[in-house]
């Protein structure tokens, strides 16, 4: 097993209608403001957590180092040099969040509106978000 903590990518997939104050905040914190804006967060109890509060609204999965080397080379963004928040990835500096196209071949049969469990977009996709972004860059 690695000794490196794996990454979680996290992508929104809805917008604000009907968000409620609680679930806008958790959104915010994980660096996700708008649909098909994806971050890169840790694995910790903490982040888990965070994700099964806003399951509504996204989709969530362990993301691959390639699939990581490819999202940062084609949507990555540099960050400005005064700012606060961004992410260092070998001594570059870039932007906590990934501006995503929509999915190529589309959601799901069920859409934005069911879990992907059932068909749908949304919670928990393990490894199969690597596909999704793929589509998504």
């Amino acid at each position: 097993m690695e000794n490196q903590r794996k990454q979680i990518a996290v992508i929104r997939l809805r917008g604000r209608t009907g968000l409620q104050g609680d679930v806008a905040a958790t959104l915010h914190m994980l660096n996700i403001r708008r649909v098909n804006h994806c971050a890169i967060v840790p694995d910790s109890p903490d982040v888990v957590g965070m994700l099964k509060k806003a399951k509504d609204y996204i989709t969530w999965g362990y993301v691959d180092s390639d699939t990581l080397k490819l999202l940062l080379e084609k949507r990555g963004e540099p960050a400005l040099a005064g700012g606060r928040n961004f992410v260092a990835v070998n001594g570059k500096n870039y932007k906590p969040y990934f501006r995503l196209s929509p999915a190529k071949g589309g959601l799901g049969s069920r859409g934005v509106k069911a879990s992907f469990t059932n068909a749908g977009a949304l919670g928990d996709r393990k490894d199969k978000v690597n596909e999704l972004l793929r589509r998504m860059i």
